[in-house]
C-alpha cells in the first residue's frame, strides 16, 4: 500500500468550508472563558475542538488522497473502463481514477455547490485535470445525482466520496443509490464512501440484490472532525 499517497499538482480546496465557522467561534469563546474565568473545562473544550478541526483539515487536504489512491489501486483497473464519480467536486477522486486509465473515460457529475467544497466549479476541476495531465480522458457534467444524465448500463465503476449525504431527504438519497446502480453495467462495481446514512445505503443496495455487498471503516485518515465523524465505505457488484 502506498501510504505516502500520490503527489498532487492541482488545487482541491477545503471540504465543507462553512462548517469550520462554528468550531472557530467556539474555540474563540472557550479560549476567552478559559483565560478570563480560569475554567479548566474550557481549556479541555478548546483542545478537543482544535483536534477536531485539525483532523478535518488533514482529511480534506491529504488523508482522502492517500485512502482513495489505495482503494483505486486495489481495483486493478485494466485502463479501458468508464468510471463515474458522483459529486466529484474539484476532482480529488475523479482525477486519480483518470490517472489509472489509458483508453477509458473518467466522468464527473456535480451541482458545484461551494458550501460542499470551497471554490467548487467545473472550471476549477478542468484546471486540476490539466495540472494532473489527465484532461484528455475526463468529462464533466452538471447534474443531479438523483436523476443522472447518462444511459443505463453505461459505466464499469461508480464512485462517490462523502457526497450523497449532502442530498436533502432520505428518499432522495435512496434515489441517488438507485441511479448509481441504473447507470452501472452488470458486473460493474460500486464504491460509496459516506459519513452519514451508510446503513441505509447498504439496505437499499441489499434490496436491489447486488452481489458482494460489504461495509468497512476507512480509518483515521478519513475522520472529518475526529473519531466521532468517521467515513464508512460501502462496496457492491451489480448483478
Amino acid at each position: 500500500m502506498n501510504h505516502s499517497g500520490p503527489k498532487r499538482f492541482g488545487s482541491y480546496g477545503i471540504d465543507a468550508p462553512y462548517l469550520l465557522v462554528v468550531p472557530a467561534l467556539l474555540i474563540l469563546w472557550n479560549t476567552f472563558d478559559a483565560f478570563i474565568n480560569h475554567r479548566v473545562v474550557s481549556f479541555v473544550v478548546v483542545v478537543i475542538l482544535l483536534a477536531s478541526v485539525c483532523s478535518g483539515l488533514y482529511t480534506s487536504r491529504r488523508g482522502k488522497f492517500v485512502v482513495w489512491s489505495n482503494l483505486l489501486d486495489s481495483l486493478a483497473l485494466r485502463g479501458d473502463e468508464r468510471v463515474l464519480d458522483l459529486g466529484c467536486g474539484r476532482g480529488a477522486v475523479l482525477l486519480m481514477a483518470a490517472e489509472r486509465l489509458q483508453t477509458g473515460r473518467a466522468v464527473g457529475v456535480d451541482l458545484w455547490n461551494t458550501g460542499d467544497q470551497s471554490g467548487n466549479s467545473p472550471t476549477a476541476t478542468r484546471r486540476n485535470a490539466d495540472a494532473e495531465g489527465v484532461a484528455d480522458r475526463v468529462d464533466l457534467h452538471t447534474g443531479d445525482m438523483t436523476a443522472l444524465p447518462f444511459a443505463s448500463d453505461s459505466f464499469d465503476l461508480v464512485l462517490s466520496n462523502v457526497a450523497i449525504h449532502n442530498i436533502k431527504g432520505a428518499q432522495q438519497r435512496d434515489a441517488a443509490i438507485d441511479e448509481a446502480l441504473r447507470v452501472l453495467r452488470p458486473g460493474g462495481r460500486l464504491m460509496i464512501a459516506d459519513i452519514f446514512g451508510v446503513e441505509r445505503h447498504a439496505r437499499r443496495l441489499r434490496a436491489r440484490q447486488v452481489r458482494d455487498l460489504a461495509r468497512r471503516g476507512l480509518g483515521w485518515r478519513m475522520w472529518w472532525g475526529g473519531p466521532w465523524v468517521r467515513t464508512t465505505l460501502v462496496t457492491a457488484t451489480k448483478s
